[in-house]
């Protein structure tokens, strides 16, 4: 079993229980090749319940000062996350990203760039719909509802995945790719709200 598989099993096990966590159209999850898993951004945990919640692993972008703490840095790289200079266009952080969607593996983004702080979906940045534009990996999707309490009852929708061939071909803006994706995301929210 790697570290990673180790690390989830043990998280689920406590996070589960705990949270009372659902996933729901883990269906419309991709088995193969590469998955641009898109999330909204309510709580500190979301990278973490999505990524237990997931049926493939998750590479997930971290702020770089995570990556300098003893201990804690080792262990978030062993669990797929490589880390990003956030403020300004870190390009290695996005040939990373670009290099783990053409290895046909699942890279998590949360397209707001920051927690939520009041709960609503905020405004998707550019860089979802760069890496969905870039590869041909399939934009998933995803939505964590609910609250972060003891044994209240929290979810994780995954949704159909969605075509890029279209927006591709008409040579849509990074900006018009992450708004589809951001609508997806809020139909999920308030379908399963």
């Amino acid at each position: 079993m790697t570290f990673y598989g180790f690390a989830k099993s043990v998280v689920y096990g406590i996070f589960k229980p705990w949270y009372r966590v659902e996933a729901i159209g883990v269906e419309n999850f991709p088995k193969e090749g590469g998955v641009l898993l898109c999330s909204n951004h309510i709580n500190n945990f979301d990278p973490i319940i999505v990524g237990i919640m997931a049926p493939r692993p998750v590479h997930y972008m971290a702020k770089e000062e995570i990556f300098r703490v003893p201990v804690l840095g080792g262990i978030v790289r062993k669990c797929n996350a490589f880390p990003v200079k956030r403020g300004f266009g870190d390009r290695e952080a996005l040939r990373s990203g670009l290099k783990i969607l053409k290895e046909g593996n699942v890279f998590g983004l949360f397209p707001e760039g920051t927690r939520s702080k009041t709960g609503q979906l905020g405004k998707g940045l550019s860089g979802a719909g760069f890496f969905a534009l870039r590869t041909d990996a399939l934009v998933v999707p995803c939505a964590v509802i609910g609250p972060y309490k003891a044994f209240h009852k929290l979810r994780v929708v995954y949704g159909k995945p969605i075509a890029m061939e279209e927006m591709r071909k008409n040579k849509a803006s990074a900006e018009q790719v992450t708004e589809l994706i951001m609508s997806e995301i809020a139909k999920l929210i308030k379908e399963h709200q």
